[in-house]
């Protein structure tokens, strides 16, 4: 007993949104392996193709990951909110793992989307996860940080996957690699289970002072306790909120910009400036430093304007309108960088407005509700997202024929400019919400 109280001490939710980033570090291994290997697998099963043709392969390819990406975000939503933080996250990157280690042994158009469809259903429990892991251990002054620290593993997961598989190119085949990084799934497994034993309310590790942090400074309950307080409504109720349907639209037009650079990053460099598996594998991981840094940036403003006096609708409001405005002109850049070290700096610069950005539209759920319904609206918002940025990646190649990728960033800077109306029009104030019924009674009396 004396032992246990021992290891009581703060801090313990910083462990615990560091072992979520690092899955999601992992989560972007194992899913950017393909695109940066697309080169060689192309090479080898698609001989005959010439570059369209091999990219229309790789977009149908890609459209059913994400498709299936946007069925996870909604079943993993629901599973989260059922069995839990801990048990959701082991089920997700369990299975991801196995569906990495699968690539291995594809053959064709058919294997590769059909491990691929695995695979996108398992990561997509990644995100309603991070946010109902952010809702349970966090204050809501500190979730866009932690949710940003969360979106940085994304980035630092695209920083690392790709000079990560230029290395391993250089002695091991793409089908080897797909079995090395699937792997490390699982070691992720250990320390998770022994840090996260339970939600904060029950955890034996967590001392009195960081429960009672965590737990007073949440305006709405996040943890999967049932007495958790606030307002909870059931899914029907949810939707009614116009609220509701402003995350899920912003998150619809925000999402496909993302889908769109990580999907396409090695594919337009190979296609237009002729870069090989190796040459990408030194460039393509540019961008994703910008994404992590504005993932940081996003966080951090948000902390410091909510410590500052600001209310949470200004800066939500302020930051995601900060980040949209710096994607847009980086779109008209985008139609003619002059060169490939052009083209992945302005990039760098346009992922950090999503990050910076998207962190705080991803908050936005906890911000509004509570309880077991915070996984739930992250999940519809994911899946919308999701499907939207399947439409976009399906379209790329119609877009892009014969290297000319303007109309498809044109595309991105309207979507920007969409997901920040959503934000404006139909969140009109960020703020925890009522029951319908009691806001009328009050509005009455």
């Amino acid at each position: 007993m004396a032992a246990e109280i021992e290891k009581k001490k703060g801090g313990l939710r910083w462990w615990v949104v560091g072992l979520v980033a690092l899955a999601a570090v992992i989560n972007y291994i194992d899913r950017q392996a393909f695109g940066a290997l697309w080169p060689d697998i192309s090479d080898e099963l698609f001989p005959n193709l010439d570059a369209d043709g091999r990219k229309d392969i790789y977009a149908k390819i890609t459209t059913v990951f994400v498709l299936s990406y946007a069925f996870g975000q909604a079943i993993f939503g629901k599973i989260f909110d059922w069995i839990g933080t801990r048990i959701g996250f082991a089920l997700s990157i369990g299975i991801w793992s196995i569906a990495t280690m699968l690539h291995a042994f594809a053959k064709g158009m058919f294997s590769f989307a059909l491990f691929r469809s695995i695979l996108g259903v398992a990561e997509a429990g990644n995100w309603p996860g991070a946010a109902k892991a952010n809702a349970e251990w966090f204050p809501t002054k500190e979730r866009a940080f932690a949710q940003g620290l969360f979106n940085s593993g994304a980035a630092i997961g695209g920083i690392i996957s790709y000079p990560l598989i230029g290395i391993f190119a250089g002695f091991m085949s793409w089908q080897t690699i797909f079995l090395t990084v699937g792997v490390i799934g699982f070691l992720w497994l250990l320390p998770w289970f022994y840090i996260v034993k339970a939600p904060p309310e029950k955890h034996p590790w967590l001392s009195e002072e960081e429960k009672n942090y965590i737990l007073s400074g949440q305006q709405n309950q996040g943890s999967d306790d049932e007495n958790s307080d606030g307002y909870n409504p059931d899914t029907s109720q949810l939707l009614g909120h116009k609220e509701s349907w402003g995350i899920i639209i912003a998150s619809a037009a925000i999402d496909p910009i993302w889908w769109l650079f990580v999907g396409f990053i090695p594919i337009y460099l190979n296609e237009v400036y002729g870069m090989n598996v190796k040459e990408i594998a030194f460039s393509a991981w540019l961008p994703y430093v910008g994404a992590m840094i504005g993932a940081w940036f996003g966080g951090l403003l948000a902390q410091n304007r909510l410590s500052s006096g600001w209310s949470v609708n200004n800066t939500r409001k302020m930051v995601i309108t900060l980040g949209c405005l710096i994607m847009v002109p980086c779109f008209f850049l985008l139609r003619a960088p002059g060169s490939s070290l052009n083209a992945v700096i302005i990039m760098a610069v346009l992922l950090f407005g999503f990050q910076t950005a998207v962190g705080n539209v991803q908050t936005l759920p906890s911000d509004f509700f509570s309880g077991k319904i915070v996984g739930t609206l992250s999940g519809f918002a994911g899946m919308a997202a999701k499907l939207a940025g399947a439409g976009l990646v399906y379209l790329v190649p119609k877009l892009s024929v014969g290297g000319n990728y303007t109309p498809a960033f044109l595309i991105g800077g309207a979507l920007a400019v969409i997901a920040l109306a959503a934000i404006w029009l139909l969140c009109p104030k960020v703020e925890p919400l009522k029951p319908k019924n009691e806001f009328a009674n009050q509005i009455r009396n």
